[in-house]
């Protein structure tokens, strides 16, 4: 899929009406949908402990938080991109404390273009973090065959009174012959002796 392609899910965090209309009325629904909207950080919370958003927008400060603690939590525990908007006298300040943890700032009052600008960097963000998604699903997946290979050479050495390296050679020689992967034959013996 390529990049014009793609969706994003947007969850906006703001206590103000005008804000919240204004931004979403800059939105393609194409290009931006689902958008929900919610006024504070005790709500977002909940919406965030059931749902995943691509990109979190918070218009600071809130009614129950400031904002900034938020930002970091979700940046640093979701694979969302986060936009802090602040007013422009504190984003300076506000910027040096959040842009490790990789949440962007931007100072308000804000135009429409700079909203676009920020858009399609947070998609490039979170193209990123789609990357590093599948490098981490890839060593998981790897991580789980060799933990199914060992039990299955245990099971061998155990059962057969193979040695390891025996166990090992047998596994590899039965994934070749059969051209299927290592993990089959593993969940094979697995299944056979247990």
């Amino acid at each position: 899929m390529s990049l014009r392609e793609r969706v994003y899910s947007i969850l906006i965090v703001s206590a103000t009406d005008s804000f919240t209309s204004a931004f979403t009325s800059l939105l393609s629904e194409i290009r931006y949908y689902p958008v929900l909207t919610v006024s504070s950080v005790s709500a977002a919370r909940r919406i965030l402990a059931e749902k995943a958003f691509d990109f979190v927008i918070i218009n600071a400060p809130l009614p129950d938080d400031i904002g900034t603690r938020f930002a970091i939590d979700i940046s640093t525990s979701k694979q969302c991109v986060v936009l802090l908007l602040v007013k422009g006298d504190i984003q300076p300040s506000i910027h040096d404390k959040v842009a490790e943890y990789g949440v962007f700032t931007l100072p308000k009052p804000i135009s429409k273009p700079i909203i676009l600008h920020s858009l399609t960097w947070m998609e490039s963000a979170r193209e990123r973090l789609r990357q590093f998604e599948k490098k981490s699903l890839s060593i998981e997946d790897k991580m789980a065959e060799i933990r199914l290979v060992n039990k299955a050479k245990w099971i061998l050495i155990s059962e057969l009174s193979m040695s390891e390296p025996e166990a090992h050679h047998y596994i590899e020689k039965q994934a070749m012959n059969r051209c299927i992967a290592k993990r089959f034959i593993a969940e094979e013996i697995i299944k056979t002796y247990t």
